[in-house]
Formats: C-alpha cells, sequence, structure tokens
C-alpha cells in the first residue's frame, strides 16, 4: 500500500516557485479577506500568511467586522481589484449569512482570483482551459501526477459536490479522461457508487464516513477531510481499516492539506506573471 505524501510533493512545488519567484520583476501580494472571527478561518488564513514569508512572496489579512454588509464587502474587494501592487485575492470562506458568496465572488478581478472560484475561472475549467483551479482540487492532481497513478480510462468517484471541492475535482478528472461518477449524501447506494472506483475521492465532511465497505481492492484513495477530535485530527475516511485495502492512500494530517497551500501559493504566482505580462504588453 503506498501512502501519498502531500507534504513531500509540496516541497517539490516550493522548490520550483522560489526559483520561478527569484525571476519575476515584482514581489507577489495576496491579501486575504476574512469576514468575523471564525478560528477555522483565522488559522487558515495564519498559516497561508506563514508559507507566503517562507517563499518571499508577500501576505497580508484584512479582518472585517462580523456584520459587514455585502455593500461594503464588494467595495473593498472593487480597491483591491484596482491596486496594482496587489496580485491576488481570496476570499476566505464561509462568509456571514447577511452576504451572498456567489454575488461577491463574482466581483473579484478574474486574474486575481487565485481561489479559482470566479465564474470566469470556474467556466474555464468547464471548458477544459483552466487559468485558476480551484486550490484543493488542483493540489489532489499534483499527488496523483507525482506518484503516477492513472487517471485516463479509470472509473472515479467524487463523494460531495461543493464548489471548492466536489464539482472542480469531478471536471479536472473529466478533463483528464476519466469516467466520473459525483456521489453525495442523498446518493442512493452511495457505498456501491464507491465499491466501483479506481480513484475515489472523499469531501463529505464527516469524520470516519469511508469504511473499508466502500473500497475496491487496490483503489487510490483521496481523503479531503479535516476533523479534530480530542486532539487527534482524522478525515473523512477511516484511515487504518480502509488502508488495509486500498492500493494507495492520502493520510489526514499530510495528504492533501500542505497541497491546498501549495496550489493556492502556485496560483499567486501564476497570477503575478499574468499581470506582469499584461502590464507590459
Amino acid at each position: 500500500m503506498l501512502v501519498l505524501d502531500g507534504k513531500k510533493v509540496a516541497d517539490t512545488i516550493y522548490s520550483k516557485l522560489l526559483l520561478e519567484v527569484s525571476l519575476l520583476p515584482v514581489v507577489p501580494r495576496i491579501v486575504f479577506i476574512l469576514v468575523g472571527q471564525d478560528p477555522a478561518s483565522q488559522t487558515y488564513v495564519k498559516s497561508k500568511s506563514k508559507k507566503c514569508q517562507d517563499l518571499g512572496l508577500h501576505g497580508e489579512a484584512l479582518v472585517l467586522p462580523e456584520n459587514t454588509s455585502e455593500e461594503e464587502l464588494i467595495r473593498r474587494i472593487r480597491e483591491l481589484n484596482l491596486d496594482k501592487k496587489v496580485h491576488g485575492i481570496l476570499l476566505q470562506l464561509p462568509l456571514p449569512p447577511q452576504i451572498n458568496k456567489y454575488a461577491v465572488l463574482s466581483e473579484l478581478d478574474p486574474l486575481k482570483d487565485v481561489d479559482g472560484l470566479h465564474p470566469d475561472n470556474m467556466g474555464r475549467l468547464m471548458q477544459g482551459n483552466p487559468r485558476f483551479v480551484p486550490c484543493t482540487p488542483s493540489g489532489i492532481l499534483e499527488i496523483l501526477r507525482h506518484y503516477q497513478i492513472p487517471i485516463e480510462g479509470t472509473r472515479s468517484v467524487v463523494i460531495g459536490r461543493s464548489e471548492i471541492v466536489g464539482k472542480p475535482m469531478a471536471q479536472l478528472l473529466l478533463n483528464h479522461n476519466s469516467t466520473v461518477t459525483v456521489c453525495h449524501s442523498k446518493t442512493v447506494g452511495l457505498e456501491k457508487e464507491a465499491e466501483r472506483a479506481d480513484l475515489l475521492v472523499v469531501a463529505i465532511g464527516k469524520r470516519h464516513f469511508v469504511g473499508p465497505t466502500f473500497i475496491k481492492e487496490g483503489a487510490t484513495v483521496i481523503d479531503v477531510g479535516i476533523h479534530r477530535v480530542e486532539g487527534r485530527i482524522t478525515g473523512d475516511v477511516d484511515y487504518d481499516a480502509v488502508a488495509k485495502k486500498a492500493g494507495a492512500i492520502t493520510p489526514v494530517p499530510g495528504g492533501v492539506g500542505p497541497m491546498t497551500i501549495a496550489s493556492l501559493m502556485k496560483n499567486l504566482v501564476l497570477a503575478a506573471k499574468l499581470q506582469t505580462t499584461k502590464a507590459s504588453g
């Protein structure tokens, strides 16, 4: 059984990015927009900012009050869109209930949308001509490439249909010529669907939801879930039980998580390149 080490893959990406950044005429700069004081969101922003610092990139947080209106948030985004010193904007989700996330995401400059959630970037992914791919699916694809896990001609099952992971993941796999089934909490016979997969991506947000009965012998299992219970971090997959049956599996922690941040850094450097080229052209 092969353990798919996301930290190892992320380190190879960072080595390449350090060289790319040294050749850029600007220092790539990203602004993380955080509305409210959600502890998980604060942790994510802190870890992303730290990685920016490690790579010689500039990351800063714009923290707004919980009661910020949709209009005010849009005004702030438009200001950042016009700021030529800002190359990437990341709107940390979830947002408070008074804000329509789709309305706000649509206001991002597509060339600064390093999370790949603007309709323009989502549409390009659907066409098979991506610019910025959402970070977690992009990171998963990098893991599969690194470990030479075949995609073309395989049967893939994605459990979860979010705009951040499930839907773009399914589209990426489809773009790479896998036959893809998307399952979710309302899928009838979900376990049987999963058991047919050569490649199973689990992003349903339920701790240890997937056990060995979901797994085809020798399948590749990608666990996107993160759950903190009694000081331990586990995933959507019951790792110890599933690892005995899988051919390859991502651990939690140390699998998909490090790759999500690596993909964000990669997108930021690409954004700086695109904007620098556009400005000089």
